[in-house]
């Protein structure tokens, strides 16, 4: 039986409180139901939707964390009452959380750290075997290490090694994006497919090797401004992505495969893009069978530094007119046996996963296969549909 999954001010908001500027996205119930951009403050959760009815219209506004202080007009319900409906018992006539995105596009940078980067060469080698995957993981460390944040990425130190690593059959799609001058940066999900705190989320049916991929997420408008950053579980499958790099979209985007939340922290006097940069973003998993899996992703530990990542991703080439949302990748891969020894790590159904950091409060899913969620059905066509409506009433 799924164990309960439930949301509180105590196990989701920051640190600090409600101190910092924390914007989200509910959905209101009710005759106009539909899902709005909300303010979450002391006095509870303020509608947004006069300043913008989109998150992403929101961020295109100037001095935004000012605006959305000045602009608490209609109260939904406090932030405990919202939380307390956000869980896995969720009553429809009483607003609910979503994941704080709507038309923005949902990308992520992958390979962006030393230690995650090693693991992708494994996985490859490993033709996504967990069994194979320990005793090639010895071999390659004994050849290359994973020691590699020194290297900065495109650099002649950086050439230099890929011509070494050449030289001894070692070089791997990975290490090209890794250490190359180029990111990979490629599209998590579709627009609105976000799942957010409290929803469950998704593994293939197919996958035997899998883990949750804990980051910070950067939120950034059409005109390349960083505004603020929220959490994210980039959920992956290793068996897919190790079998061929061609399978990514199938090891990243399924049904639920994509949770960002809890809310946006924007940036203002006391939250800033170098306290991104120093972030610790802390993971844990708990299983029905007694199963505790921990684990920290250190973001001073990153190759690219996160705004040559966004410049990487918005440029003359690439245009994104509403705005992005960008997974910065992970330091975390677990290699921790769950089962059997040498088999590592990897999802079981009913799975709780925590995903925390200090000022970004913490973002909690339920694991599920992606066959058996809800099927996704509010797309572009039925928000549109609903803002429409909502706009005519």
């Amino acid at each position: 039986m799924a164990r309960p999954l439930i949301l509180t001010p105590e196990n989701t908001l920051p640190e600090d409180g409600l101190t910092g500027t924390l914007i989200a996205r509910v959905w209101l119930p009710g005759e106009l139901a539909g899902p709005v951009p909300v303010l979450l403050h002391e006095d509870g959760v303020f509608d947004l939707s006069p300043l913008s009815p989109t998150l992403a219209g929101l961020c295109e506004l100037e001095d935004l964390a000012v605006r959305v202080h000045d602009s608490r007009a209609q109260r939904l319900c406090s932030v405990a009452e919202l939380l307390a409906n956000s869980g896995s018992e969720r009553n429809a006539s009483r607003p609910t959380l979503l994941a704080p995105a709507d038309l923005q596009v949902i990308k992520a940078a992958g390979v962006t750290f030393a230690a995650s980067m090693v693991e992708r060469v494994i996985e490859e080698r490993a033709g996504g075997d967990p069994q194979r995957a320990e005793e090639i993981r010895v071999q390659v460390r004994e050849l290359i290490g994973d020691n590699l944040r020194s290297i900065v990425p495109g650099s002649e130190n950086a050439q230099r090694l890929k011509q070494l690593l050449q030289e001894q059959g070692l070089w791997s799609q990975y290490l090209e994006v890794g250490i190359g001058p180029d990111a990979e940066v490629f599209t998590k999900a579709p627009v609105l497919a976000a799942v957010g705190s409290g929803m469950d989320i998704g593994i293939h049916p197919g996958s035997a090797w899998n883990n949750p991929e804990p980051e910070v997420v950067l939120v950034v408008n059409s005109r390349g401004q960083v505004l603020g950053a929220t959490l994210g579980n980039d959920v992956n499958l290793r068996d897919f992505e190790g079998r061929s790099a061609l399978l990514l979209s199938k090891a990243k985007d399924n049904n639920g495969s994509c949770a960002i939340g809890p809310f946006i922290r924007l940036f203002d006097q006391s939250f800033s893009i170098d306290d991104v940069r120093n972030a610790e973003v802390d993971l844990r998993v708990e299983g029905n069978d007694g199963f505790v899996l921990k684990g920290r992703s250190s973001m001073n530990q990153i190759s690219r530094d996160p705004l040559d990542i966004v410049g990487q991703t918005l440029n003359a080439n690439h245009q994104y007119p509403d705005g992005f949302l960008l997974y910065l990748g992970t330091l975390f891969a677990p290699t921790e046996d769950r089962d059997q020894p040498g088999n590592g790590f990897t999802h079981k159904l009913g799975d709780l996963v925590s995903i925390s950091s200090r000022q970004l409060g913490a973002l909690h899913n339920r694991v599920q296969h992606s066959s058996a969620l809800a099927p996704w059905t509010f797309g572009l066509l039925a928000f549109i549909d609903n803002l429409t409506r909502r706009q005519r009433a």
